[in-house]
């Protein structure tokens, strides 16, 4: 029991302790201790609150005074707080009144301030959004006005620089929005104008190429009168200070000749004159902004492509008049004028290798559809006027750049038609010529007509010219006509050869080509048409005379090829190849032999046989002159080039009808004699000569020693040390010895004789 009292005073110290919210666990130990332990604590805490009462009664008791005196104070103070208040109240009253014209004044001048603010605040905001306004409203000025390249560099400054400032307005967001709507309209209207621009140039392609040919064709014609005029000058006056005063005075006549001649010529227009580019350009350049160029140049080659194709494509009738190869030729020049234009105005959009691609492309068409159109004329006046045009426009393309050397090239093969529709022309002339002749002399009256004859044809006869007139010329009205045709043949031949960019010895052979057709095929047919008929007929004795007078021509034009023969007879070794004048001569031989397929097969074979024989033996003879006194194993060999290339010729059958090797007879004896040589087999040759079977059975001794003392002096001449080497010195006593054994053969056969 009096364990539990100091517990319980424990506890209770504690509760007054301890705060309210932890006092459970204390309590708790009150129900936890000893039976009857809650009752004995009830009193204990009964008897502390009785104390605690005690207590607080006597503190009152101490201030109760004290109370009652602050009470009485507290009621004194009261009338005064009263009277405070009125005061209070009567002063905030007062204020409250004067203050309400301050307090309207301020909120007035917040709202000023506030308003100012703001209209600052405007005023900025708008200082950003009136460029971006202004741009814009320059933007829709720039597309209704169609400068729509300014306008691509308005909407870029408009997206790079103002835009963003003010991004957070709705009208920006509108902006931005249409934006690329106005880029895909701008690209449809360029699109749409560079459509209208391709479809220009397709029509006036004709009109520009046109110009271009004229312009060409008015260039070379002065240059051609100014290199004429220098010419003049040149060879009229050598002293230096009248030949300069002349060329002034030629100089300025020259200019105000063509300087009057454009004043009465029309006003020639350029590309530039008859197309507005513009639209390619502005297409080029807002594509490029817009950053598809690479687009653009391909849509624009790929249409210029669909458009070459058009413009090569010839019309049926092009052949039938020289006008349908003008327009034709017009829009070729035209449509690579405006490509060139292209080329050298804008950077890009058209190459150097697309225009070579391109007009490689066309050139391959244009000469096929020449080769096809060409083939259908028979006109030759057509036919030279279509050259003319050729010739023109491949000068005014080569003016611009592009390679026209296939064009000259199919010149060559147009002239070959050229020359058969000349020739035949010529071959309905040369009848109605031999129709219409009486086939008797041509008699003479007085002097005058024979020089109006003479004048014609250029005959002389000294025997004739003694003869007292009147006379007969020993010949019919068709020789002096057929020779003024021959003539006229000759110059409308060399009408085509003009301005083809030859040397004068092309045109030469040229001229000769055709010329000898006219001659070998076109006469010769309508001679022997002539003679077949009843009425008109040569004896035997003439035909045996005109045979003869071809085989002599024939063989004197061999003696002229052998004339320019130029051996080097000192040479050491070959050229490895025969000599030109050979192969000329041979040449020659089958381009002859290939138009006498006119004339009878005997006649042909005679004439070919002839002039083998006559070619064999001038060759032998050249061997074998006097006048020739050396001959090195180096010539031997460069001749024997030449003889292997002579029996080629015979072997390659030019005129048909011989049997086996007949025609390579000809040259036996030389084949023989330079095969001896060549072998050095005399050996074999002196221990065969004479037997029928010797291999060299057509080399005559005589011939042999001339030719072998030759070449002893030859290889005594070049060997001058030649005692100092053995094998020179067997070969000499080699010589030597032959010589000897050939002498006496030859002294044999004299005896004999």
């Amino acid at each position: 029991m009096a364990e539990s009292l100091p517990e319980h005073d424990r506890i209770l110290q504690e509760i007054e302790s301890t705060d309210t919210a932890c006092v459970g666990p204390t309590l708790r130990s009150v129900y936890d201790d000893q039976p009857n332990a809650h009752q004995r604590f009830m009193e204990k805490l009964d008897a502390c609150i009785r104390n605690h009462d005690r207590e607080i009664e006597k503190m009152c008791n101490f201030h109760h005074q004290g109370f009652v005196d602050a009470i009485t104070e507290l009621l004194k103070v009261r009338a005064d707080a009263e009277k405070l208040k009125v005061q209070v109240t009567d002063t905030n009253r007062r204020l409250q009144d004067a203050g309400k014209e301050v307090i309207a004044q301020t909120e007035e001048i917040i709202r000023c301030r506030v308003q100012q603010r703001n209209i600052t605040t405007v005023v900025e905001k708008l200082q950003l959004c009136l460029p971006v306004l202004e741009m814009y409203s320059k933007l829709k000025e720039q597309m209704n006005v169609k400068r729509y390249y300014s306008a691509l560099k308005t909407m870029e400054q408009l997206e790079n620089l103002y835009l963003p400032r003010v991004s957070q307005y709705r009208f920006c967001q509108i902006m931005i929005e249409n934006l690329p709507k106005l880029r895909e309209e701008i690209k449809e209207i360029s699109m749409s104008d560079l459509k209208d621009f391709l479809e220009s140039i397709r029509k006036h392609s004709d009109r520009i190429g046109e110009t271009a040919m004229k312009q060409a064709q008015q260039q070379k014609t002065f240059n051609t009168s100014l290199q004429k005029q220098n010419n003049v000058n040149y060879g009229r006056n050598m002293h230096l200070g009248r030949s300069r005063i002349l060329e002034s005075k030629n100089e300025i006549t020259l200019k105000r000749t063509f300087e009057e001649d454009d004043e009465h010529e029309e006003e020639v227009l350029t590309a530039q004159d008859l197309v507005d580019f513009s639209p390619v350009y502005r297409c080029l350049h807002i594509y490029s902004v817009l950053g598809d160029g690479e687009i653009f140049e391909n849509y624009y080659r790929k249409q210029r492509r669909k458009q070459a194709r058009l413009v090569l494509q010839p019309q049926s009738s092009m052949h039938e008049t020289v006008e349908g190869y003008r327009r034709y030729f017009s829009q070729i020049v035209g449509f690579f004028v405006v490509e060139d234009h292209i080329l050298h105005v804008t950077q890009g959009l058209v190459t150097r290798t697309y225009t070579d691609e391109l007009w490689n492309m066309a050139l391959s068409k244009i000469i096929a559809v020449l080769r096809t159109h060409s083939s259908y004329c028979s006109d030759p006046d057509l036919v030279l006027e279509l050259k003319n045009l050729i010739v023109v426009f491949a000068d005014t393309l080569q003016g611009y750049g592009f390679p026209v050397n296939r064009l000259f090239d199919l010149l060559f093969e147009i002239r070959d038609q050229y020359n058969e529709t000349l020739l035949k022309k010529w071959s309905v002339l040369f009848r109605d010529i031999f129709e219409a002749d009486n086939y008797s002399p041509i008699p003479v009256a007085n002097e005058e007509e024979y020089k109006i004859v003479i004048s014609k044809f250029p005959f002389q006869d000294p025997e004739l010219d003694k003869q007292s007139f009147p006379k007969k010329l020993p010949m019919s009205q068709s020789v002096p006509q057929i020779y003024i045709q021959v003539k006229e043949f000759i110059y409308a031949s060399l009408k085509f050869s003009e301005s083809l960019h030859r040397s004068s010895t092309e045109i030469d052979d040229m001229l000769r080509k055709s010329t000898n057709l006219l001659l070998t095929r076109t006469l010769s047919s309508c001679l022997q048409n002539l003679i077949k008929k009843p009425h008109i007929g040569l004896t035997e004795d003439a035909r045996h005379a005109a045979e003869g007078e071809i085989y002599t021509k024939l063989n004197q034009k061999i003696d002229e090829f052998i004339q320019i023969a130029d051996y080097d007879w000192t040479m050491s070794e070959s050229d490895g190849r025969a000599s030109g004048y050979l192969m000329d001569l041979i040449n020659f031989l089958r381009s002859t032999f290939q138009v006498f397929t006119h004339l009878p097969g005997k006649v042909a074979q005679t004439a070919c046989m002839s002039a083998c024989q006559h070619l064999s033996t001038s060759l032998m003879q050249m061997l074998l002159d006097n006048e020739l006194k050396q001959i090195s194993m180096g010539a031997i060999q460069q001749f024997n080039l030449d003889v292997i290339q002579c029996e080629l010729f015979a072997s390659s059958e030019p005129v048909p009808g011989f049997q086996g090797d007949t025609l390579q007879l000809a040259f036996i004896d030389l084949r023989q004699l330079l095969d001896l040589f060549m072998v050095w087999d005399w050996s074999t040759y002196l221990a065969d000569y004479g037997q029928a079977t010797s291999k060299y059975l057509r080399v005559n001794p005589s011939t042999a020693l001339t030719l072998l003392e030759k070449m002893k002096d030859s290889s005594k001449k070049n060997n001058i040390f030649a005692q100092f080497r053995k094998n020179d010195r067997d070969k000499q006593k080699l010589i030597e010895t032959v010589v000897k054994q050939l002498r006496s053969l030859v002294n044999g056969m004299s005896q004999h004789t």
